[in-house]
């Protein structure tokens, strides 16, 4: 079965809403996961901006050991544990131990990609972990994988 991972607040390719910005509320958005394979153990979870000219795929968040579920709610607490998410733990990438949303400079238009990856076991990281540790731990314990992909465009003005 494939993996599909969409939200009820956008859909793939389309604008992020605003709640979901550095310069809205930054609040993660909801993620519906659907098809998720016998024999997963956890969930993780990376957001980055794909449309960075300087930091290809700047990581904006990062989020492993989540219990396997077809939802993520929406507005993840900050913070290394998430109790809410069943201990899940949250590490350090432009939002610190927490989900950091678009915030593209100027009236720039960025993409940003969710990715979801379904794993056989549970992550043994501390919360000062980045993305390239997560991947590292991650090898060869991906059983599935999808992204969602939307974009931002600041509507600040150079000063």
């Amino acid at each position: 079965m494939k993996l599909l991972v969409t939200s009820h607040s956008f859909q793939e390719g389309d604008r992020i809403p605003e709640k979901h910005s550095a310069r809205g509320r930054d609040l993660s958005p909801p993620l519906q996961i659907d098809g998720i394979t016998e024999g997963a153990q956890s969930i993780a979870v990376t957001f980055d901006d794909a449309s960075h000219p300087l930091f290809p795929n700047y990581n904006h968040w990062v989020i492993w050991n989540i219990p396997v579920q077809g939802h993520l709610p929406e507005a993840i607490p900050r913070g290394p544990v998430v109790d809410s998410l069943g201990g899940a733990i949250q590490g350090r990438a432009y939002g610190k131990n927490r989900y950091k949303g678009p915030k593209p400079p100027f009236k720039a238009v960025h993409t940003y990609v969710l990715t979801v990856f379904i794993l056989d076991c549970l992550i043994d990281l501390s919360p000062l972990a980045k993305k390239a540790d997560l991947l590292g731990s991650m090898e060869g314990h991906i059983l599935q994988q999808a992204a969602l992909s939307g974009t931002y465009q600041s509507r600040r003005t150079k000063t």
